[in-house]
C-alpha cells in the first residue's frame, strides 16, 4: 500500500509564534524516517520560504524551503494563470511581493489590473486609503487568506481577514480569498508537490480553514487542539475531521493508513 502524504498548517501546529509545539520535531523526524512526502503549508504571506525555513530551523524544526507553500506563492499562480504579465497594487511584505513579482507581474499604484492584500505587521492608512480608491476605480479585490486572526507566542492577533472586511466595509467590494479555506490554495499546493488528494492528509488547528479546504479538495483531515481550535467548538460545524488529537505528538503514522 502507498504511504500517505501529508500536507501540514505551520502556525498553531508546529509552531506559536518562535516557539515549537511541543513534540513537533519528532513528529516531523518520523515523517522523514518513514519516507513520507509532506509539506508545510501556510495561510501567513509575510514571508518568503527561504525566511521560513530559517526561523523553523531556529524553533528546532529542519524543514528544508522546498517543503514550504504560503498563501502568497498560491495567490501570484492564481493571478499569473488568470492575467499573465499584470499589474497589482500590493499591501504586504517581502513574502508577498517577492512571490508576485516573480511570476513576471508588474507592483503599481497606477491602474493596476489588482489589488492584492496580504499579511503585514504595520498597516499603513494611506495605502489602505490608496487600495480604497482603486477598487472603487475598478482594480480586482484579491486577499491572500480570510484568517481574521492568527496565533502568535503573545497571544491572538488580528490578520488579513479583518482588514480586507474594512476595505470591503469602505468599498461594497468582496474580496476574492485564495488561502484556505478555498480549496484553489490546497489544489495548487498539491499540484507543486506532485501529491493527490486521495493519498494525502490534512493537517491544522483550524476548523473553517484547515479541515474545510481539506475536505472541499478531497483529502482526509487530521485537527490538532494545539492552535486556535478546542474539542468544544468542533459541533459548532456541519463537517467533521476524520482524526482529532491533541497535537501533531499524538498522531500515530501506522494509523493513517
Amino acid at each position: 500500500m502507498e504511504k500517505k502524504n501529508f500536507l501540514i498548517d505551520m502556525d498553531g501546529v508546529l509552531v506559536h509564534g518562535s516557539r515549537i509545539v511541543p513534540g513537533a520535531d519528532t513528529f516531523i523526524a518520523n515523517l522523514i524516517a518513514d519516507g513520507r512526502k509532506f509539506a508545510i503549508l501556510t495561510n501567513n504571506s509575510l514571508y518568503t520560504t527561504r525566511d521560513l525555513s530559517y526561523s523553523l530551523k531556529q524553533t528546532g524544526l529542519e524543514i528544508e524551503e522546498e517543503r514550504i507553500y504560503t498563501s502568497a506563492m498560491a495567490t501570484a499562480n492564481f493571478l499569473s494563470q488568470q492575467r499573465p504579465g499584470g499589474t497589482a497594487y500590493v499591501i504586504g511584505e517581502v513574502g508577498l511581493t517577492e512571490a508576485i513579482h516573480r511570476v513576471g507581474f508588474v507592483q503599481t499604484a497606477i491602474k493596476p489590473d489588482y489589488v492584492v492584500l496580504g499579511e503585514t505587521e504595520s498597516y499603513n492608512f494611506d495605502q489602505i486609503s490608496i487600495a480604497v480608491r482603486l477598487i472603487l476605480e475598478g482594480a480586482i479585490f484579491i486577499a491572500t487568506n480570510p484568517d481574521p486572526m492568527g496565533p502568535t507566542e503573545y497571544g491572538i492577533v488580528p490578520a488579513t481577514g479583518a482588514m480586507a472586511a474594512l476595505i470591503e466595509k469602505a468599498t461594497g467590494k468582496s474580496p476574492f480569498f485564495v488561502g484556505k479555506p478555498n480549496p484553489l490554495m490546497m489544489r495548487s499546493a498539491l499540484n507543486h508537490f506532485d501529491m493527490h488528494s486521495e493519498n494525502t492528509y490534512m493537517i491544522g488547528d483550524r476548523m473553517d480553514t484547515d479541515v474545510l479546504s481539506g475536505i472541499s479538495a478531497g483529502m482526509e483531515t487530521i485537527l490538532v487542539l494545539s492552535g486556535v481550535t478546542t474539542q468544544d467548538m468542533i459541533d459548532d460545524f456541519p463537517f467533521r475531521p476524520k482524526f482529532v488529537r491533541n497535537s501533531v505528538a499524538s498522531i500515530d503514522l501506522d494509523e493513517m493508513e
